[in-house]
């Protein structure tokens, strides 16, 4: 059964964006992008308030240029993700500090390995390393081929199966 069948599970999606308040009520950055993927994926994007979410997402970048994905957290490259991905797909990346983040990104990584880590200096992982270059994609490092921000798969390999979720622009 295909995705626009099931209603409910949008109508779910939009009242957990809709409940977003500038009071802090937002929940964590995993479970907005959750839900900004799953509204792309089902054509319901035109439902969100774009501008509040996208307000809220960029709040979550630090001093260090490092983004958290709550209030008070500490930054964390997988973040970098989350955070871009969902203001890809809101159509709000162009408000955070790029290069701020993109300096982030690359202190966490392992000049050794390659790999990355969730801050500085910490130990690197497939996780932090997978969504460390994620991220370096939405920014647009030119050394990393387009990565979706709905589905974190290359473009190119979308583009061959011919899907395209939906981003707002």
């Amino acid at each position: 059964m295909p995705l626009h069948s099931h209603p409910s599970s949008a109508v779910t999606c939009v009242k957990l964006l809709l409940t977003c308040t500038p009071c802090g009520l937002f929940p964590a950055v995993r479970q907005i992008y959750c839900c900004a993927g799953f509204l792309s994926l089902t054509g319901q994007l035109h439902q969100v308030n774009a501008d509040l979410l996208g307000w809220w997402l960029c709040e979550r970048q630090l001093p260090s240029g490092g983004l958290n994905g709550r209030p008070e957290k500490l930054p964390d490259v997988c973040y970098s993700w989350w955070v871009l991905a969902s203001l890809k797909i809101i159509g709000r990346i162009h408000w955070i500090d790029k290069a701020k983040l993109r300096s982030f990104i690359l202190a966490c990584q392992d000049e050794e390995t390659g790999g990355f880590a969730d801050r500085p200096g910490d130990m690197v992982d497939p996780f932090h390393t997978l969504f460390g270059i994620a991220g370096l994609s939405l920014l647009g490092d030119e050394q990393i081929k387009p990565v979706n921000p709905v589905l974190c798969m290359p473009e190119d390999v979308l583009q061959r199966v011919r899907l395209q979720p939906d981003i707002l622009s």
